[in-house]
């Protein structure tokens, strides 16, 4: 039961306005989420620890708690500084539950410099904001899919989407009793790619793809399950799957990778034409992206384009995003001398997959700056394909063409938390700083250890 009934509403948001004081600089906006515990007074309590404790409250909001039905949530910004707000939090730990915090940003920029920053997921869960904006397909296919008059089809492809946008994270991916047409339509993809992939596909490729036959039963009669692909891969790199209805805007799918999120379909193409598809479907994720994502390297690059898409301008993104295209989807490498793929969009494509190799297709340096301004073309082969030399070099570029994206800070991915930490004052500098001194720390004992053991 929670007391003040006229200051708190049961089916909206309550707003309280307080008088705020000018912030010091030590100080910064705050956020503490907790829910209330079944005492009387319990509000009055806690926002009296507040005043107790000479933290200036600047607002706060009340609603239903999404975790129990009988509870409410209160939302409190406060200014505070580190200190303040873990003394608080401590105090408020004897009254109620607290369900999250933001610590004060202590920010050095100006308001105008992130007032038109685009939001941008900040864990993992926030993935469920943005990963069911379909942008083409899904359970609509255009006048000219070879499934567009199949209503069987239509029909199933909605299967897929309603499954696709029903899923939130930590859900496990929905398990899929493939009908016989869609196994044999995978089987003749499956059988037709492995002939070229021996003299075709980089070494890293063909190192991994027998380890989805091992761990997640990728054979030719049988398509592999995403839970099961999703499992293997998060042991391999940390990446998982999440299943999608269909294309993602270049923002929304990027953003996915910044957590080592890769957005599935789990739709197979149509029987009609198995060796075409104008969309990404299960073939293509499968063989195409799979094999390379259980790769470190290669995961590491595909994380490091989605980090930096993280609040950056549309121009920006849509560079990163062409980089994301010419790379991860129709990358080309040079190893022992030869052109090999390693771009899931022609690791997918029997025909794209020839002709990229065949030595009539124009070939270029991957340089982000010229690549960034290459038109992307999804109903024919490319115009032109861009080799490196390794993953590390265009890692390396890639690297070096994000810190030309205007952005009023940079950020960080936290593996422990599966957030991402936004770095743009001196206080959240300094505990990067602090995390690499204690991991520069691990390293300096293991060589030490190591130059004894070679009486060095």
């Amino acid at each position: 039961m929670i007391e003040g009934r006229n200051m708190i509403n049961k089916s909206t948001f309550t707003k309280i306005e307080e008088n705020t004081e000018k912030n010091t600089p030590e100080k910064g906006r705050a956020t503490i989420i907790f829910s209330l515990k079944n005492e009387v007074g319990g509000l009055v309590k806690a926002l009296k620890l507040f005043q107790e404790n000479h933290v200036n409250l600047v607002h706060i909001e009340s609603r239903k708690s999404k975790r129990r039905n009988s509870e409410f949530e209160i939302f409190v910004d406060c200014d505070s500084n580190h200190e303040q707000l873990n003394e608080i939090i401590q105090l408020l730990r004897k009254h109620v539950n607290v369900v999250d915090m933001e610590p004060p940003d202590n920010s050095c920029l100006h308001e105008e410099d992130t007032y038109n920053v685009p939001w941008f997921p900040k864990k993992i869960s926030d993935l469920d904001k943005c990963a069911n904006r379909v942008l083409m397909y899904g359970s609509d296919l255009d006048a000219d899919h070879p499934g567009f008059k199949d209503n069987v089809y239509r029909k199933r492809r909605k299967y897929f989407a309603d499954l696709a946008m029903a899923y939130k994270h930590g859900d496990p991916i929905p398990r899929i009793e493939f009908t016989e047409e869609e196994v044999k339509t995978w089987g003749v993809v499956y059988r037709e790619l492995n002939k070229l992939y021996p003299t075709h596909a980089c070494r890293e490729y063909l190192k991994n793809l027998p380890l989805l036959s091992k761990y997640c039963e990728c054979r030719e009669d049988n398509i592999p399950q995403l839970e099961d692909v999703s499992r293997f891969l998060r042991e391999r790199t940390g990446f998982t799957i999440r299943p999608v209805a269909g294309y993602l805007s270049p923002r929304d799918f990027l953003a996915g990778l910044a957590f080592r999120v890769f957005h599935c379909t789990q739709y197979v193409r149509h029987s009609t034409d198995p060796l075409y598809t104008p969309e990404p479907d299960t073939c293509h994720e499968l063989l195409g992206h799979v094999p390379l994502l259980a790769e470190p390297s290669f995961a590491q690059f595909s994380q490091e384009i989605g980090l930096s898409s993280l609040g950056a301008s549309d121009d920006s993104v849509q560079k990163l995003a062409t980089c994301y295209f010419f790379t991860v989807e129709f990358g080309l490498c040079k190893q022992e001398g030869q052109l090999r793929a390693y771009g899931a969009g022609l690791l997918s494509s029997i025909s794209e997959l020839k002709h990229a190799l065949s030595g009539n297709a124009r070939i270029m340096p991957f340089d982000p700056k010229v690549t960034s301004k290459q038109e992307c073309i999804i109903t024919t082969f490319q115009d032109v394909y861009f080799v490196s030399d390794s993953f590390e070099e265009a890692k390396v570029k890639m690297r070096e063409f994000a810190k030309t994206i205007k952005r009023p800070f940079t950020v960080r991915y936290n593996p422990y938390t599966q957030s991402v930490d936004v770095l743009k004052d001196t206080p959240s500098i300094n505990s990067v700083v602090e995390e690499l001194r204690h991991e520069l720390d691990i390293v300096g004992d293991a060589l030490s250890r190591l130059n004894k053991q070679l009486g060095v």
